[in-house]
């Protein structure tokens, strides 16, 4: 897919209900128009909290795969701590993005 979805910079509970309506409502979107993966830039996030993470958990439930493309050294601190270290793999993240490195 070419439209990639970036995160705010911001990704918290603060900002929970606002980033949710519109993930999902590019989530929505993107599964109409092509086949494959979703993919989803975390580049620019420098806070992330649980209730951030959580948002990107309950897109696991839906039918479309996702991956992350890139992410910031926040984010992927994030992932590592909350344990959704595979979230983080290699394959899919561009070596711009804050994790590249294990």
């Amino acid at each position: 897919m070419s439209d990639r979805y970036e995160l705010p910079s911001e990704l918290n509970i603060y900002s929970a209900l606002e980033s949710r309506d519109a993930l999902l409502a590019w989530a929505s979107e993107q599964m109409t128009k092509a086949k494959g993966y979703l993919e989803i830039s975390a580049r620019d996030v420098s806070e992330v909290d649980g209730a951030g993470l959580q948002l990107l958990a309950a897109l696991s439930n839906m039918e479309q795969t996702w991956h992350l493309v890139e992410t910031s050294e926040p984010f992927a601190d994030a992932c590592r701590t909350m344990g959704f270290g595979h979230w983080l793999d290699p394959r899919y993240l561009n070596a711009s993005g804050g994790e590249s490195k294990s």
